[in-house]
């Protein structure tokens, strides 16, 4: 494609070049152009894309796209805009010509709940007889292909080359995950959303927002853009009206709204929720009407996960029955209250809790179908927000009968500092720190700290009993 014809949409401070130069790809880290690419320098937190265009050119650029007025010693076209994510947006928009086209996107934001709620709805599509694509934490996947998922939501450049391939694989609707990060930084902004699903929002991610406030404002862009590109009566919100916040969003979006939870004037709602081991069954109260649904998955607040997901596919027109077999359908989600098969015939569940909420949220999920005592496996990942670590340790201090401290992606800093600042919680809690060797019998309560993960997940196993019911909480997934 021609560079003329990559810009259009594009405000254009300033260029230099020839703008009908054939254009091969496109790329905004240095290592991967190729000869015939454009590049375009991001600022990003800790490097800048402008150090790198010495790189890009020696790799083959023939034309960049510049925030600042670098004019090089360069044959290679020169485009300056004043902001090179938003033009790295609507670049790859051009290239991929307009992938979205054809394919219904839903967006599904906050802070727990996106993963499983994005399943959910992916199992209902499929009993439609729609073919979805998701894109999300635990990997990219549609008609039978899986692809690695680097981050929740990638870059525009990456996400448009996704959808691209989506449109092309036959995909008629697309379940995105959409972090705040992808939010703030304008990842998503050329993505004609139809519904827009909010979860929830707690404390996560302080690190990369200044404050609570920043962080809901970022989650908020999804609902503010719906109907932009688009008639808003055409598009709709999807609101988890039993969170605090729900209200507020309600009022900031143009789009229609359908709201769910557990209060009664909620559009969609359920009733009578039995919980057990192997699932939960509950009674859900629709504008399209009622009916009893079964579900694998285990914990009291997956009810949410559920209502936001047949919330969703109401607004896309899908019938309740199938709402309801799409449901039944989904055996479980990876690492998401997951329960995991053993020879000990334990009760192992696998959970991504790594925030104080979702935490508390597991572990009260988890309580109910403990016979026994509950055993909580758990860290804080490093290079993260620091001070959620004391409150998942007082979280689990206060809800666990035994609890083991450890190592969660520490990344660059000391997993012993990490584990400290968890330990000033757990001592708030009142549960005491015990040391030394300990056999089956050993009953707690109390917190043992063994930093390495696996040792901490093998002895917590070693201690359990059949009655028991031990908890791995953080990585998930992974």
């Amino acid at each position: 494609m021609q560079l003329g014809k990559l810009l259009d949409g594009i405000a254009v401070s300033d260029s230099r070049g020839n703008s009908e130069i054939e254009i091969k790809g496109l790329a905004y880290d240095s290592r991967s152009v190729k000869p015939g690419y454009l590049f375009v320098a991001l600022k990003g937190q800790t490097e800048d894309g402008h150090d790198f265009i010495k790189n890009a050119l020696q790799n083959g650029a023939v034309a960049l796209v510049l925030e600042q007025s670098r004019w090089t010693d360069t044959k290679a076209a020169i485009v300056q805009v004043s902001n090179s994510r938003e033009a790295l947006s609507r670049l790859a928009v051009n290239f991929y010509n307009r992938p979205f086209n054809g394919m219904t996107l839903i967006g599904i934001t906050g802070t727990n709940g996106k993963t499983t709620s994005s399943y959910v709805l992916e199992s209902i599509l499929s009993a439609a007889g729609a073919v979805p694509g998701v894109i999300g934490t635990i990997n990219y996947r549609f008609s039978g292909q899986t692809l690695e998922a680097p981050v929740t939501t990638p870059e525009s450049l990456d996400l448009m080359s996704t959808l691209r391939k989506m449109a092309d694989g036959g995909v008629t609707d697309v379940v995105m995950e959409v972090s705040s990060h992808a939010l703030h930084l304008g990842r998503v902004r050329d993505c004609p959303f139809h519904v827009g699903v909010f979860t929830n929002i707690s404390r996560d991610h302080l690190d990369y927002h200044n404050s609570m406030e920043d962080y809901f404002e970022a989650k908020s862009l999804l609902f503010r853009g719906l109907g932009e590109k688009g008639p808003p009566h055409l598009t709709w919100a999807v609101i988890n009206a039993d969170d605090p916040k729900g209200e507020e969003l309600i009022g900031l979006t143009k789009a229609r709204v359908i709201t769910y939870g557990l209060e009664k004037d909620r559009d969609v709602r359920a009733e009578g929720i039995q919980l057990t081991r192997s699932g939960m069954t509950a009674h859900m109260i629709t504008p399209a009407g009622e009916t009893d649904i079964h579900s694998s998955l285990i914990g009291d607040f997956n009810i949410y996960n559920i209502l936001a997901a047949s919330a969703a596919a109401l607004c896309l027109g899908i019938d309740l029955n199938v709402v309801a077999s799409g449901i039944a359908r989904l055996e479980g989600v990876p690492g998401r209250l997951e329960l995991v098969k053993n020879r000990q015939s334990l009760a192992i569940v696998v959970d991504y809790a790594h925030t104080p909420d979702a935490l508390l949220k597991a572990i009260s999920s988890v309580k109910p179908l403990t016979k026994g005592r509950l055993i909580t496996v758990f860290g804080c990942g490093g290079d993260r927000d620091k001070g959620k670590r004391r409150e998942m340790g007082r979280v689990a201090g206060e809800h666990s009968d035994l609890a083991f401290v450890t190592s969660d992606n520490p990344r660059t800093e000391d997993p012993a500092a990490i584990a400290a600042q968890i330990e000033e919680g757990v001592h708030e809690s009142g549960l005491k720190k015990l040391e030394g060797a300990f056999d089956e019998d050993f009953a707690g309560p109390g917190y043992i700290l063994e930093l390495d993960r696996g040792k901490a997940i093998q002895s917590a196993i070693g201690l359990a009993h059949e009655s028991d019911l031990i908890l791995i909480a953080g990585k998930g997934h992974e």
